[in-house]
């Protein structure tokens, strides 16, 4: 049986049993619930931008204008969705112990020389959006590019009226703040 609207309000907001979540997530999926998941998630929002695609609770990819970007539930824009949106958020390093152990108190703090948390936060809102517990230095990773054009058309059947080129953006926003700081 395809879940309900009620339902997938329910599933979006995590009020689900585990065994009715795993009994629709193992399911075929109904040609309409991707569609439906989005008018569900665009009637919560205070904005008229169409969603394209979530990112996560609070990140969404919207069609604003001519422009694909992510933006926040609270309406922050990062930016085009093809540039990593973590570059334009708050950012916050837990690279020492005392930070560490407000997170892991006492013995179960990671060793600050191994690795670091990263806290990522929305300008406007303050929403954690995302957190990475990587090695000290690694590049901030990149955690979704997805070819929206090629998912609608293939996948959905209902091509997006402008297509935008697919590939990554990082690169040359990260070359800008380069030549700006020089």
């Amino acid at each position: 049986m395809a879940p309900g609207n009620d339902d997938l309000v329910a599933l979006i907001d995590g009020r689900l049993p585990a065994n009715e979540v795993r009994d629709i997530v193992s399911r075929p999926k109904e040609q309409d619930r991707f569609q439906r998941v989005l008018e569900i998630l665009q009637a919560r929002t205070g904005w008229t931008d169409r969603i394209l695609m979530p990112l996560s609770e609070h990140l969404y990819i919207v069609q604003k204008g001519a422009e694909r970007i992510v933006r926040c539930d609270c309406g922050h824009e990062f930016g085009d969705y093809r540039c990593n949106w973590k570059l334009r958020a708050h950012i916050l390093v837990r690279d020492d112990l005392e930070s560490l152990e407000q997170i892991y108190p006492g013995l179960s703090a990671p060793n600050p020389e191994l690795g670091e948390l990263r806290e990522f936060i929305c300008p406007d809102c303050a929403s954690l959006l995302k957190v990475e517990s990587v090695p000290c230095g690694y590049p901030v990773i990149f955690d979704a590019l997805p070819d929206l054009d090629g998912f609608y058309r293939e996948w959905l059947g209902t091509p997006l009226p402008d297509s935008g080129e697919f590939r990554d953006l990082t690169p040359e926003v990260l070359g800008d703040w380069g030549r700006t700081t020089a």
